[in-house]
């Protein structure tokens, strides 16, 4: 079984949302991720006990008892009619060909993001999405095709965290001999472009959380463009806590989802 991250988001009316991922998923609001290669975390706020149990035993259904991560949450959150219906009908097989993928849900906008095998998966899947719905909600398809060049990348990565100084942007020490190893690898994937992505914990405010992680791709891309790369061949983002892969509620949790993420196309 292929690795896979699937972040999932559903959002109700209000302030309510669900979130989750390809081996990772979110609720009405909140948000889901995966905590490892093969498990699925389900995390968000829900309106009620009664959506937390149907959201849950649908995504033991699809990924299995042992893989999902239940970090749901009950508050008081206003759903579109019929909200719980949508949201099983959007849980289905067809996210597992999905990886490194977020599937968002505010209001009535659905917000589709990861890897696929190939262009007609991609087109299907947002198809099929679509057609689930009624009228009244928008699929936006952000999927993407899947490059062999990414496996060169996250080789050299090899699951190890870049690491910066406590609430700042600037680089540890530690971080200098990994950079120069992913410097040197995209430097072989030529014409390639990259995107380098910041990820905070959650600890703190989302909004200077945010930011933080920006600066942090930021430093990332001064550093390799000052080994040699293109300025134009990568281009930043920062995605603070929203994609976490591991739980915040421990110290190595929050370890891991302080992390830069290298993709290759964008």
């Amino acid at each position: 079984m292929k690795s896979s991250l699937f972040k999932w988001m559903l959002g109700c009316l209000g302030a309510a949302w669900l979130q989750g991922a390809f081996a990772q998923v979110p609720a009405a609001a909140g948000a889901a991720q995966v905590t490892g290669p093969n498990q699925v975390v389900v995390a968000g706020t829900v309106p009620d006990e009664a959506t937390r149990v149907a959201v849950i035993s649908r995504m033991r259904e699809l990924y299995g008892v042992d893989r999902v991560v239940d970090q749901l949450t009950l508050g008081s959150v206003v759903a579109p009619p019929q909200w719980n219906q949508y949201v099983q009908k959007l849980l289905s097989p067809s996210l597992k060909q999905v990886s490194h993928g977020q599937l968002s849900i505010q209001g009535n906008t659905v917000d589709l993001r990861g890897e696929v095998g190939n262009e007609s998966v991609r087109q299907q899947i947002a198809s099929d999405m679509a057609q689930s719905l009624n009228p009244t909600y928008t699929v936006r398809n952000g999927l993407r095709v899947a490059v062999q060049e990414q496996a060169v990348v996250d080789q050299a990565l090899a699951n190890r965290i870049v690491e910066f100084e406590p609430g700042s942007a600037v680089l540890r020490p530690t971080a200098l001999p990994i950079l120069d190893e992913m410097a040197a690898a995209m430097t072989r994937l030529k014409g390639r472009k990259f995107e380098v992505i910041g990820h905070t914990d959650a600890s703190g405010g989302r909004a200077a959380n945010v930011s933080l992680s920006l600066a942090r791709a930021q430093s990332v891309k001064s550093y390799l463009v000052g080994k040699g790369l293109p300025a134009d061949s990568m281009a930043i983002s920062g995605l603070g806590p929203d994609q976490p892969v591991a739980s915040n509620a421990t110290d190595e949790g929050r370890a891991r989802n302080r992390r830069i993420e290298f993709r290759v196309g964008f």
